[in-house]
């Protein structure tokens, strides 16, 4: 049985996975570091785990399974759950893979060092519509290749 776990906190799309999931009715699990409103129905779980900076990561790559969707944007994550062999989606609809996830990680660390002596400041783009729109059409499209078996 195809799972949707989504790292709750700050995701910008959970509007989004509703949609796309009660549409090929399926079931989400929403993991959270706090309380958060979920719609009513079987369909959709909201695990509030406890304080921590890891405590959702923890949780969605201890429970997560091969052919599971993972929506979050957090890089170290998105690695623990592909080495069990789920798929992972960011918001923005790019889908990280075993081939590109070393590359992300390390672009991470080096943004990371960057802000830290103060060569880079900010973040990452603001969201925007073209973002929802192609978290969208790709975790459809995920979804759909995962039903065929791909």
């Amino acid at each position: 049985m195809l799972n949707v776990y989504v790292d709750a906190d700050g995701c910008p799309v959970k509007r989004e996975v509703y949609k796309v999931v009660k549409r090929h009715q399926l079931s989400v699990t929403l993991v959270a570091n706090a309380y958060l409103e979920i719609p009513s129905g079987d369909w959709a779980t909201l695990v509030v785990v406890g304080a921590g900076a890891d405590a959702a990561d923890d949780w969605i790559a201890e429970n997560v399974e091969s052919a599971d969707i993972v929506i979050t944007t957090d890089i170290p994550l998105a690695k623990r759950c592909l080495d069990r062999e789920a798929r992972v989606l960011s918001p923005k609809g790019r889908e990280f893979t075993d081939d590109d996830i070393g590359e992300a990680l390390a672009t991470r660390e080096l943004l990371s060092q960057l802000r830290e002596v103060g060569t880079m400041t900010g973040g990452p783009a603001p969201f925007a519509d073209r973002d929802r729109s192609r978290f969208l059409q790709r975790f459809d499209q995920l979804i759909r290749d995962l039903q065929r078996g791909r």
